[in-house]
């Protein structure tokens, strides 16, 4: 199957005055046409870091020093921002985090999609961006009077189906959903989610979905990475790490989830805090967190890196020696 999205090596960090934050760290996966992927982990690992990188919407004081994005086996990294603006939307798109503050608030809903069309496809008549936001309209569940209205006036749910609407605007071959049902209540998210899978399906879309929930991740996806201190620290399908999870913080993140089917359990607590990122080592990040670390890990001897302990089942090295 051809492959969308490959990211090698991928090292990013935040300059600040207390020291360079280090978000992202030698991170690496693929993503395959039509293939949905997740990343999951606590706020402040390094996801939305990732998603930024992606799109090359990284905030001012972020420098990639090392690694390589290739989307259609184009490198995104070091390219011109003039170049970039034609893959943004057209090739890869992304749901923003909080449809709430997104929009302008000033400019109608319509048109605000009608600009991104616009711009990737100028010889458009008006009336075929017109009927192109109506079939957009049509497909996330929008009635097509939502075209003259304010954000204002839509509520979270509308404004959540709308952006989804503009992620999809210019046909990308990728969608990024960075955690698209923050804000909502629980019958709304279900709705957003059931959309997002029905779209990935109706036009075979490539899907990286971002959230701290690994219960939506285990809907949403076919193979998963979970995150930690900018680290990915286990990575494969998403069955496999559901039903063998091998990392003491995949494990930890599972038993701390609640389930409605199957015998009760007492939920584990996830204890401690993540660690400072600022000028973070090569050694284990978790080990202040892991139930078992070995000596070696404490003593920080091994190094962050993974290895493959099954076939497409990746896990940090360091818990392989814990436990």
């Amino acid at each position: 199957m051809k492959t969308i999205l490959e990211v090698d090596n991928l090292n990013m960090h935040y300059e600040t005055l207390e020291g360079n934050v280090v978000a992202v760290k030698n991170v690496s996966f693929t993503v395959a046409k039509g293939e949905s992927f997740g990343l999951v982990g606590e706020s402040g690992c390094g996801k939305s870091s990732v998603a930024a990188a992606l799109l090359q919407l990284q905030a001012e004081n972020a420098v990639i020093t090392n690694g390589s994005i290739l989307v259609n086996d184009t490198e995104l990294v070091g390219m011109s921002e003039k170049s970039l603006r034609k893959i943004r939307w057209n090739t890869i798109s992304i749901v923003f985090q909080g449809a709430m503050n997104s929009w302008n608030p000033v400019i109608k809903i319509g048109e605000q999609i009608r600009e991104a069309i616009r711009e990737h496809f100028p010889e458009n008549s008006k009336s075929e961006n017109l009927n192109k936001i109506y079939e957009l309209f049509d497909i996330v569940g929008l009635q097509h009077t939502t075209i003259d209205r304010y954000p204002h006036e839509l509520s979270g749910g509308m404004k959540q189906r709308a952006m989804i609407a503009l992620a999809l605007s210019c046909n990308p071959d990728m969608v990024i959903a960075d955690e698209p049902t923050t804000a909502l209540d629980v019958v709304i998210q279900d709705q957003i989610l059931k959309e997002i899978k029905k779209i990935q399906k109706l036009l075979g879309l490539s899907l990286i979905y971002i959230s701290h929930d690994i219960a939506v991740i285990a809907e949403m996806t076919d193979n998963m990475a979970v995150m930690y201190a900018g680290h990915i620290i286990e990575k494969g399908p998403t069955k496999l790490l559901f039903n063998n999870p091998q990392h003491s913080y995949t494990k930890l993140l599972l038993e701390s989830t609640p389930s409605i089917v199957g015998s009760k359990i007492k939920l584990r607590a996830l204890e401690g805090e993540p660690p400072s990122l600022i000028n973070i080592t090569d050694k284990c990040a978790f080990s202040p967190r892991c139930p078992e670390p070995s000596k070696d890990c404490k003593d920080g001897i091994i190094s962050m890196k993974l290895i493959e302990k099954d076939q497409d089942h990746w896990v940090d090295q360091c818990c392989v020696n814990c436990g």
